[in-house]
Order: structure tokens, then sequence, then C-alpha cells
């Protein structure tokens, strides 16, 4: 008779507990794992009008991506970083001189178009490239920069879910800019890609901090 009731009573447990109100569980991420600390080493490739210090877990690419074709610029370079599937992208273009700009004519061609590099449309046509995050991002702060004479700048940091969260520019208004921005191949979620940016922000601004022109 103990046992009878007994199995009631397991049975009654069994079935409330079956129809109780399911709690979501909290949203994960993977687990990234970063190196344990920042170590850098030096691109000083003959022919190149600047030098820098860049990570050792990142390597040196040449740049092959605008519009499928190559750069006009040979000095377009990339830092790759494999394991965290990003990638500094560092455009370098001379202050006056002619450049050839595509541009989408009325049925989606592309065509070529020419125009001259100055100053002021270089500076300009780096803030309007981070601003064009500005309907997805929550935050655009910048930041002044200026590691040494002749190189000085700024840094974008772009809070919220773009696909970029820090871009950059440094020029010594004469006749070197070098423009970087940090990209990610993952959708862009500010969440699961905090470590990661706040990991790499770092060494970005290490990188500006040791341009040198040549």
């Amino acid at each position: 008779m103990n046992k009878f009731t007994l199995s009631i009573i397991l049975a009654a447990i069994i079935l409330f507990s079956c129809n109780g109100v399911p709690v979501p569980k909290p949203k994960g991420y993977f687990k990234i794992d970063l190196p344990a600390k920042h170590e850098y080493q030096v691109f000083d490739q003959p022919g190149y009008p600047y030098k820098f210090e860049y990570p050792v877990y990142g390597k040196i690419v040449k740049d092959s991506t605008y519009f499928e074709e190559q750069p006009e610029n040979p000095y377009w370079i990339n830092v790759d970083f494999p394991d965290f599937h990003g990638r500094i992208y560092l455009s370098y273009i001379n202050i006056g001189t002619r450049a050839v700009y595509k541009v989408k004519n009325s049925i989606g061609a592309y065509k070529d178009s020419t125009g001259i590099n100055t100053f002021d449309k270089l500076i300009s046509d780096a803030f309007n490239l981070t601003n064009r995050h500005s309907e997805v991002a929550s935050s655009i702060d910048q930041i002044s920069v200026s590691p040494r004479p002749g190189v000085y700048g700024f840094i974008f940091q772009v809070g919220g879910n773009a696909a970029t969260s820090s871009q950059f520019f440094v020029t010594d208004s004469v006749k070197h800019f070098l423009r970087g921005a940090l990209y990610f191949d993952a959708p862009p979620n500010e969440d699961s890609l905090r470590p990661v940016n706040k990991f790499l922000f770092e060494d970005m601004k290490h990188l500006i901090s040791t341009i040198a022109w040549k």
C-alpha cells in the first residue's frame, strides 16, 4: 500500500513538472581565446612610404579587393587576423596626386572618373566614410591623435552593431595620407565581438603610435 501511494505521488510530481512555465536560458556567445599579451613586429618593406609595428598574431597581405581589381595604389595593404576572422584595411594615398574613382552610372555599371587627391578632399572623405555607419551606430566618438611631429589625425570609435567599430586616418598634411578600418568576417554584433574588438583596438592604437613616413 505504501509503494502504491509513493508511485501516485511520483507520477503527480512528474505530471505537474512537465506543465511548468519554461524559463529561457540567457543568450550566450562562443568563448574567444585571446593572446595572453600584445606582442609586435615591424613592417618596414623597401619601397613603401611608411612603416609601423603590428601584432605577431597578424599577417600583412596585399589588398586586392578594390572592385575585384588591383587597387590604384600599390601601397594598399591589410593586416589580417586569421584567428579572429578580422582585418585592418590600410589605404595609403599621396596628397596631390591624380586619382581614379569608380562611379556607378544610371544602369548600375561602374565607370572610371578622375580627380585630384587634395588634402581637404581626403579629410572630408575620411569623415564621410565613417559617418556612413551613423544609421546603425549608437555613437561615433572622435579621438585626436598626434604620436609624433608630422603624424596626426583621428581615431573613430563606432558604437552599436555597425560593420566596423574602429577607423582612423593619419597624415602629415603635405604628402602622406593613411586611412585604416577594422572589419570582421562575421555579422556585426556589438555584444559578441566586444572582447576581440577591445583587444584589437589596442593593437590599432599601437600601430598608429608607431607609424613613420619614409
